[in-house]
């Protein structure tokens, strides 16, 4: 009796310091009635993989295709054991530590159904739900590290049984079964699935809510196949009426998120709210950042007097991130930005190294020719699940600084400590916003809004997410590259004295062009001539003398008169 009396105790103390949120009109507030606006990140691609996270798209889309290439060449027993591997070190509670120093104040968890559930033709009886601790046990493990950083974690069935639409990368669609919509016994494990989670994490305060399916896009009667013009969409709000009805028969407390159809926008036929705990779930991706781009949902949150929250957005450049998140504290709304991890990427909070082995299976699974040994493959695959661990991945600080300090400050940092004398990279110009530590003409992708704008943003897809184009050269170094007249760099270089430097400017052009060097006040340097060195790649340095520097901090522009120069580094001495 005293152990029920001390756990009840524990319980009670817990909620008492959780913050457990509800909604309160159109906010998101916490027991103590205090707004909460939820700044958070998607842990894409760990429970569930999309192909363009393994770089496997051009073959690969969904999951099930993924591991099928990857069986082919280590056997299933080897494919089962590089997903352990993937899974253990996915995700970790060094990954949720590092994110709550960031900024974050919340996870989204995309879950793939079938690490807690047999799909329903592998149920030794049908229309039984054998449960598998192994997704259970991962999402214990994150909500604990959650809970530990004072952080909100929630669960998202982003891959339903069944699949719930014809996007096929999303939820693992395989499309020779049947699908949720078209098979009775996929919902009622929908339904199970949901009502087995809420028994577990019913009293778990840093659990921020249920978000029932993730991005529906399905045409139950209309001719877009993603549901874009459905104008009723009854089944997908009669199943999540029912998902709600199941985890209120155990847990009270939990907000309740729902998606419209057509990735998560089209609310067209909403019947009655079924719940007094609700949330709307919108999702936003390559348009403006403009009031009129969130008109639907702020209407949404107006009519029907509930928050509304951007569950899902991101893959684009810092600009956009800044903008983006600029517009949503000025409305009050929260977000979680996808993903944490991707291969070879520089749109993420973290990059997972490529190796030259795994882009050798990538081009044999691509074009085929001699087949990769066993051995190869495995050590290959076993190399970039390694890479998963967070010890192991690149941190991308230029992103973290144009989401969180960037949004309020419109001030310059150095991104690395440049000394002169010294030798600067020209990649490692200042972190700040466009017009402040740059200045590129090809800054952001808008081309869900106008598909004339769909732009690299940093065409070279190297080290940074701003318009700068950084290439890697043949000889692995970066450079600078695809510049434009007008276009310009920041950085900012300590100085150990008063003094007039000579800069040796590296650079390659295949025209004969001219740079122009000022400091940030607009005050000129010198102007350098720059004669073709007759390749991209083909490096030449000139040099300018007299550049006076203050003794300490000096912010140095570099601007470019001509199009074309490359500029890989100069030297301050």
């Amino acid at each position: 009796m005293k152990r029920v009396i001390l756990l009840s105790a524990f319980l009670l103390s817990q909620f008492g310091t959780s913050q457990l949120l509800k909604t309160n009109g159109q906010k998101i507030v916490n027991d103590k009635g205090e707004n909460i606006q939820l700044r958070g990140l998607c842990l894409g691609g760990w429970m569930l993989q999309e192909g363009y996270m393994l770089k496997t798209a051009d073959f690969a889309g969904p999951q099930y295709k993924i591991k099928e290439k990857i069986a082919e060449l280590i056997g299933e027993d080897g494919m089962n054991e590089f997903y352990k591997a993937y899974l253990k070190n996915g995700i970790t509670k060094q990954d949720i530590d590092f994110l709550k120093k960031a900024g974050f104040n919340s996870i989204r968890l995309p879950m793939h159904y079938n690490l807690y559930t047999l799909p329903i033709e592998k149920e030794p009886k049908k229309g039984q739900n054998t449960w598998l601790e192994e997704g259970f046990k991962m999402t214990d493990d994150i909500l604990k590290w959650c809970a530990d950083n004072k952080m909100y974690l929630i669960l998202d069935l982003h891959a339903a049984p069944g699949g719930q639409g014809n996007d096929v990368n999303i939820s693992d669609n395989d499309k020779t079964k049947k699908s949720l919509w078209e098979s009775e016994e996929n919902q009622k494990k929908t339904i199970a699935l949901w009502k087995k989670l809420a028994e577990r994490y019913k009293d778990e305060p840093w659990i921020g809510g249920y978000d029932l399916i993730n991005e529906p896009n399905i045409n139950f009667t209309g001719k877009n196949p993603n549901g874009t013009d459905e104008m009723s969409n009854a089944p997908l709000w009669k199943l999540q009426k029912e998902i709600t009805e199941a985890i209120r028969t155990i847990d009270k407390k939990h907000i309740i998120i729902i998606e419209g159809n057509g990735w998560g926008n089209n609310y067209n036929g909403l019947t009655p709210l079924w719940d007094n705990n609700m949330v709307f779930s919108f999702h936003k991706y390559w348009n403006y950042n403009n009031d009129e781009t969130l008109k639907f949902a702020l209407d949404l949150r107006e009519k029907h007097n509930i928050p509304i929250w951007l569950g899902e957005t991101g893959e684009n450049s810092n600009v956009w991130f800044t903008e983006l998140i600029q517009l949503l504290d000025r409305h009050n709304i929260g977000y979680a930005f996808w993903p944490m991890k991707k291969i070879d990427n520089i749109a993420g909070i973290t990059n997972v190294k490529i190796t030259p082995e795994y882009q050798k299976l990538l081009d044999y699974w691509k074009n085929g020719g001699e087949k990769p040994s066993k051995e190869f493959a495995k050590k290959a695959l076993m190399q970039i699940a390694d890479n998963y661990k967070f010890s192991n991945t690149e941190i991308k600080n230029d992103i973290i600084d144009a989401m969180f300090r960037q949004t309020k400050d419109g001030s310059t940092k150095p991104f690395k400590n440049l000394q002169a004398p010294g030798k600067i990279l020209a990649t490692d110009y200042d972190l700040g916003r466009m017009g402040s530590a740059y200045l590129d003409k090809d800054f952001i992708n808008l081309w869900v809004s106008d598909a004339a704008k769909r732009s690299e943003w940093n065409s070279g897809n190297q080290l940074r997410n701003d318009g700068v184009d950084i290439y890697k050269s043949k000889d692995n170094q970066y450079y600078v590259g695809k510049t434009e007249s007008g276009e310009w760099i920041q950085y900012t270089i300590n100085s150990k004295a008063d003094k007039a430097y000579t800069f040796d400017i590296n650079y390659a052009s295949n025209n004969d062009a001219k740079i122009r060097i000022e400091d940030a006040s607009g005050k000129q340097l010198a102007t350098v001539s720059l004669s073709s060195t007759g390749g991209n790649e083909t490096w030449k340095t000139a040099s300018t003398k007299g550049i006076n520097l203050k003794k300490g901090e000096n912010k140095i522009r570099i601007y470019f008169e001509n199009d074309g120069v490359n500029l890989n580094y100069f030297e301050v001495k």
